[in-house]
């Protein structure tokens, strides 16, 4: 848990450890994160190739990111709804519903940002 009493480089390296420990929970629990994780291995190189400026390679990757960021915001928002109480709710489903409807929208913005980019250079 965070400590109140850590400063500077004491707060950043601790703050670090909790992100990779957020980061390792994710990729064992989520088999999502892992599949979005495993297509960032060859579309981050292939973006770099295909982007002909920086800002069309930043484009291109940067929205591959967010979809791992709102991956990890999806997980999060799931795992604290099954902490709160399993049995079936109307809002517990709504977060849950809406959290998945952001990983998808964030999907839906990296196939428009490389159909953009993309099928201009193609047709």
């Amino acid at each position: 848990m965070a400590n109140g009493s850590a400063r500077g480089g004491a707060r950043l390296i601790r703050a670090f450890g909790y992100s990779m420990m957020g980061l390792q929970a994710c990729f064992r629990s989520e088999a999502a994160f892992r599949q979005e994780l495993f297509a960032l291995i060859p579309l981050i190189p292939l973006g770099l190739w295909l982007g002909d400026t920086p800002v069309e390679r930043a484009l291109l990757l940067g929205s591959l990111w967010v979809v791992l960021i709102v991956e990890l915001l999806n997980s999060a928002i799931e795992a604290n709804v099954d902490r709160v109480g399993l049995e079936r709710h109307e809002l517990s489903k709504r977060a849950k519903d809406i959290a998945s409807a952001a990983v998808f929208t964030s999907l839906v913005f990296v196939a428009t940002i490389w159909g953009l980019i993309l099928l201009p250079k193609w047709f």
